[in-house]
């Protein structure tokens, strides 16, 4: 069986959401990143960039949430999209991948969690998250899903950061990309949707980001012992 290496932010639920679509089996592995869970030699032999998600698929393991979405499409078949849509499909993941989800996790550091506030970073991740949606939003308009005529591991790959767009630029910012935010809605809509955001909700995550939380979360801004 699957086991998902969890903890409830945007690409641990993406690969939950896949899971609770597809309908495959897993069993859940809480990794508390606040209590820094993710630095344990346990987990480090699962992902040794000691990031979530990971899965453990019967002895294989997969890290980063685009690679496992990809991997458990191919050994599937559920929400692959076609052989036609192949390259398209791949080019929206790595859009994401390497646009969107590390540029959003950028500004909603620095503008939620850094102790100091630095404009230029903020504005340097806020606007290019913004030129990011602007792409989005042009290229679903007249469409349903993000790639092809149907829904696929891309939309869903979307859907966890986009999860967090007013989080990001503001409660109000979605409205400057209307078909995202349709598009969003749509996929936002699905049961499975739903189901992914309460995965973990019965464990007890810690939640205060306090110091010895920042420490974990990112140990490399602190000299070494």
């Amino acid at each position: 069986m699957i086991k998902l290496f969890f903890h409830p932010t945007p690409n641990p639920l993406k690969v939950a959401f896949y899971l609770e679509e597809t309908g495959l089996p897993y069993e859940l592995v809480p990794v508390d990143t606040l209590k820094g869970e993710q630095h344990l030699p346990a987990f480090r032999s699962i992902n040794p960039n000691g990031k979530v998600p990971a899965i453990d698929d019967d002895g294989v393991r997969v890290f980063d949430s685009t690679a496992i979405l990809l991997y458990l499409a191919e050994k599937s078949g559920q929400l692959a999209g076609t052989p036609q849509d192949r390259a398209e499909l791949l080019s929206w993941m790595m859009f994401i991948s390497s646009g969107v989800g590390p540029y959003s996790g950028q500004a909603v550091h620095f503008k939620h969690f850094a102790p100091e506030k630095l404009d230029y970073a903020i504005n340097r991740y806020e606007r290019e998250t913004e030129r990011h949606y602007e792409v989005l939003d042009k290229h679903l308009e007249n469409r349903e899903f993000l790639v092809g005529d149907s829904f696929s591991i891309a939309d869903i790959s979307a859907w966890g950061w986009i999860d967090k767009g007013p989080f990001i630029l503001g409660a109000e910012a979605m409205a400057n990309f209307p078909n995202l935010q349709r598009w969003f809605d749509s996929i936002n809509s699905r049961p499975a949707a739903a189901k992914a955001r309460e995965v973990g909700k019965d464990l007890d995550f810690k939640t205060e980001r306090d110091e010895a939380a920042r420490r974990e979360l990112f140990p490399q801004n602190y000299p070494k012992a």
